[in-house]
């Protein structure tokens, strides 16, 4: 029997943002799946719900793949559909499956398994920045979180200035939204004037904001206020 097809379902990344976050193909793939690997139900559900699932959601299969199940997760019954060749989908928190998400331990169990893993276009934090920043898009890297001491953080910050203007490349970052300030002010007292920093916050939703400006500019603005929000950190230095 052929193994069924894992499908990687981007999920919105704000509120009422349904509608910027999937295409067709989605609603496609959604309706023709009963079975799901999550890492938030209620996120899942809703989603689901507002993409126009016409299927019950009595009637849905959900596998709970978050930060409370995952150290005990059984692969084998969460593989157990894919392999007697049913369609399944997973979906994160928010954003792509498996980009700085969870997801990927699930997405490499599926090629040890043999399973055909389908990636869906939707949003992208991290690329949505990217794009928004007016850095360099040819050559960039994420880094993800960045060390919570004060004395690691700050050398962190100065190599990766120190990277960026070597190799001309876009230096991306995030920080657990009540630590956003925190990060900001370190960014303004460490890196050098002229190096520009992009944060972009909240994405897709009503009050999405980018902006990107050199540090010198960022140390006159007012009004920022990043607390508890989710953004995106980029620097780019010359």
């Amino acid at each position: 029997m052929a193994f069924g097809k894992l499908y990687l379902i981007p999920v919105p990344l704000a509120e009422s943002a349904e509608k910027a976050s999937y295409t067709l193909l989605h609603q496609e793939v959604i309706q023709s799946i009963d079975e799901y690997i999550v890492e938030s139900e209620k996120t899942a559900r809703r989603f689901l719900k507002h993409a126009g699932l016409k299927i019950p959601q009595s009637a849905l299969v959900i596998h709970d793949y978050g930060k409370h199940a995952r150290d005990k997760v059984d692969y084998n019954a969460v593989f157990k559909g894919l392999m007697s060749g049913k369609d399944v989908g997973l979906m994160s928190d928010a954003g792509c499956p498996g980009v700085a998400d969870p997801g990927a331990l699930i997405v490499a169990e599926a090629h040890k398994r043999g399973i055909h893993v389908i990636p869906l276009v939707g949003p992208s934090s991290i690329l949505l920045a990217l794009m928004g920043s007016g850095f360099n898009g040819q050559q960039f890297s994420f880094q993800g979180y960045l060390p919570i001491d004060k004395g690691a953080r700050s050398r962190t910050i100065k190599d990766l200035e120190a990277t960026s203007a070597r190799e001309r490349s876009t230096q991306i970052f995030i920080e657990t939204p009540f630590r956003n300030e925190q990060l900001l002010s370190e960014l303004l007292r460490t890196c050098r004037p002229n190096t520009r920093l992009c944060i972009a916050w909240n994405l897709t939703g009503e009050d999405e904001q980018i902006i990107s400006q050199p540090i010198s500019r960022w140390k006159t603005l007012t009004g920022i206020d990043l607390h508890k929000k989710p953004a995106i950190f980029l620097l780019f230095a010359s």
